[in-house]
């Protein structure tokens, strides 16, 4: 199968890579660049464990062809912090205990922090429209909404 010439920037660092057409952008991500904190679990884009942001926007990796991010800016929670100082959304699962067995963690962190960028002081109606498409079977979802309001509460992620 012929391999398409793509150029990558995940997380502010420029990836010039030879991908086949099909592969998907969570597969590239995490077996070609070993950026391993966006989860693979159903490869149906229903469950959201593998959000990421491209150009920041909020998408299922797992569906997002590779060649499709050619040349567009792409995020993963590994992304998020800056340096050692964490992306408030992720203190704020921290310290709120939004995490359990951290499987839906990182694509509930990318989805909120794509939210807060656009809308800083989201209502629980928008926060739950923006979270709809992630799914965590641990938690309950109590600790994870407790977090992101302590997060609003505070003036959003900026």
């Amino acid at each position: 199968m012929s391999r398409l010439s793509i150029l990558l920037n995940v997380n502010g660092q420029e990836y010039p890579l030879e991908v086949e057409p099909h592969r998907t952008l969570l597969d590239v991500l995490r077996e070609d660049l070993s950026l391993t904190g966006t989860k693979s679990n159903c490869q149906e884009g229903e469950c959201g464990a593998c959000t990421v942001m491209v150009d920041g926007r909020p998408v299922n990796a797992c569906l997002f062809l590779a060649v499709r991010a050619n040349g567009k800016r792409i995020t993963t929670v590994e992304g998020l912090a800056s340096g050692e100082r964490l992306h408030p959304v992720q203190e704020a699962f921290i310290q709120h205990g939004g995490v359990q067995c951290g499987y839906c963690t990182p694509g509930f962190i990318v989805s909120a922090a794509a939210l807060l960028a656009a809308n800083p002081h989201p209502t629980d109606d928008e926060l739950a429209r923006a979270l709809a498409g992630n799914i965590c079977r641990c938690t309950g979802y109590v600790n994870i909404r407790r977090a992101l309001r302590t997060v609003i509460e505070k003036g959003g992620a900026a």
